[in-house]
């Protein structure tokens, strides 16, 4: 792989991983402590969605974006020939 294609593979991955820490930033430190008193209007079955976003909804969202992580760095894999 020339020096130019394995600079902006990495570009690319690091852009990738920096969009998903963003996503899951804002969903475990937004949802879970600053807006969680507007998210606790909000009930289901009777549990607070601030609550539930702080206690579990960041795990579900964290689990998440592995798989989300995972599908993207196979299409950047493919797309500059490192692929298995």
């Amino acid at each position: 792989m020339s020096p130019e294609k394995a600079q902006a593979y990495w570009k690319e991955n690091i852009t990738t991983i920096l969009k998903l820490l963003v996503v899951w930033f804002i969903v475990s430190f937004g949802c879970g402590i600053i807006f969680i008193n507007e998210l606790n209007a909000i009930e289901i079955s009777g549990v607070k969605l601030g609550f539930w976003f702080a206690q579990q909804g960041a795990i579900y969202v964290f689990v998440i974006l592995i798989f989300v992580y995972v599908k993207a760095m196979t299409k950047i894999d493919e797309k500059y020939g490192v692929d298995e």
